[in-house]
């Protein structure tokens, strides 16, 4: 068991708020990592609640240079600052996506185009776009009614994978629960022996 706190970021974007196989999972997952570690300090954040989307007046801030920025730009830009700083400070991320209609909830997307933030979480270089947010160990729970994960029909999994490469993050774990509506309980026995199996990874074991 480790003595170095372990700075675990939960996000939650499931739109159900009780009964959801997402916020469960992940709840179970924290546990294994807790009982694995022992010391653990975790920020929750219920992404289901509803997040604002980008429009004109975040664009306008976002791409006004820092020395630059009025007040009011600072202020329309505080919460995606926020949430970046949740990011940064982060050791270990556990993300919650239920499949809706083939890809991720609505606002998923709004965190990601919240935190992907040019010189602030990936930069631009004569090579192409990098990212700055290495080192990080990220649990993606995907649960989906019907739509088996990794088929020709699961746009959420690859859309996750690119967007958090996008900023550096490329250590991402997937838990399926697959196929609830077809067999619930099975489905919530193999994410789980899968949670069992990977918080005992060497890479989050230091």
């Amino acid at each position: 068991m480790n003595t170095k706190t372990l700075h675990v970021l939960e996000l939650s974007s499931s739109g159900r708020q009780t009964s959801s196989v997402t916020r469960q999972l992940g709840s179970d997952l924290i546990d294994a990592l807790e009982n694995r570690h022992g010391a653990i300090e975790v920020t929750s954040r219920n992404l289901g609640d509803g997040l604002a989307f980008v429009d004109e007046a975040w664009i306008e801030a976002n791409f006004t240079p820092d020395e630059d920025r009025t007040d009011r730009h600072k202020n329309t830009l505080a919460f995606s600052d926020e949430l970046v700083a949740e990011l940064k400070n982060a050791d270990v991320v556990v993300i919650g996506a239920p499949v809706y209609n083939f890809s991720i909830p609505a606002s998923l997307k709004a965190w990601i185009d919240m935190i992907a933030r040019a010189r602030l979480t990936f930069r631009y270089t004569e090579n192409g776009p990098v990212g700055m947010l290495e080192g990080k160990k990220v649990f993606v729970i995907v649960a989906s009614g019907g739509v088996p994960i990794g088929s020709p029909m699961d746009f959420a999994t690859p859309y996750l994978r690119h967007a958090l490469s996008f900023v550096g993050i490329t250590d991402l774990e997937f838990i399926a629960a697959e196929r609830i509506n077809s067999d619930a309980e099975g489905a919530m026995d193999t994410a789980r022996a899968r949670i069992a199996e990977l918080v005992h990874l060497p890479t989050i074991a230091a």
